[in-house]
C-alpha cells in the first residue's frame, strides 16, 4: 500500500494547482482528520484481533464503565455511547450470540429487555481496553505531558463549540 502524502505536501500542491481552494483550506482540519484516521486504524486493528467490530467495542466499553451489574436499557446504552451505532439491534444480537452480553427482563417495563455485560464480556473488554490504551499512549508519547494536556484542552474547546 502506498504511503499517504503529508499534509504539508497536500497544502503545497493545493496552493500551486488550486489557489482558490487554498485560501479556505485549514491545515488544522487536515491534521486533525489525519490524526483521527491513525487512531481509528489503531482501534480497528486492536479490536479486530479479538473479533470485535467498532460498534461491538462501543457497546461493551459503555456497559463496563457503568456500575455493577453493568446493565442498561438499549435507549440508555445508545445515548451513553461515545460512537453512534446505527444498527444497535443488530449489534446487540451479534454480541449476545457471542456470549458477551445478555438480554434480561426489565423490571420497570415488561415490554423491554435490558442489556447486561456477561462475565466473559467483562473480561474481554477489560483486556481489549488495556491493550488499546497501551498502544494509544505509545502513539501519544511524541508529545510531552504538558503538550498532551494542552492538546486535550484545545480539543475540548473545539469539540464543545
Amino acid at each position: 500500500m502506498a504511503q499517504q502524502q503529508s499534509v504539508d505536501h497536500i497544502l503545497h500542491s493545493t496552493k500551486l494547482n488550486w489557489p482558490e481552494a487554498y485560501q479556505g483550506i485549514s491545515s488544522i482540519i487536515l491534521r486533525t482528520v489525519r490524526a483521527n484516521a491513525k487512531f481509528v486504524t489503531l482501534l480497528e486493528s486492536v479490536i479486530g484481533q479479538y473479533g470485535l467490530q467498532g460498534a461491538d467495542f462501543g457497546v461493551l466499553v459503555t456497559l463496563r464503565r457503568h456500575p455493577t451489574p453493568y446493565c442498561l436499557s438499549p435507549t440508555e446504552l445508545y445515548s451513553a455511547m461515545l460512537f453512534s451505532s446505527g444498527g444497535l439491534t443488530k449489534v446487540l444480537t451479534r454480541i449476545t450470540n457471542a456470549g458477551l452480553v445478555e438480554r434480561i427482563n426489565n423490571p420497570d417495563d415488561k415490554r423491554s429487555k435490558l442489556v447486561r455485560l456477561t462475565k466473559q464480556g467483562k473480561v474481554l473488554i477489560e483486556q481489549v481496553t488495556l491493550e488499546l490504551h497501551e498502544q494509544e499512549q505509545a502513539k501519544l508519547s511524541v508529545l510531552n505531558q504538558q503538550e498532551q494536556q494542552q492538546l486535550d484542552q484545545l480539543l475540548r474547546k473545539l469539540a464543545g463549540s
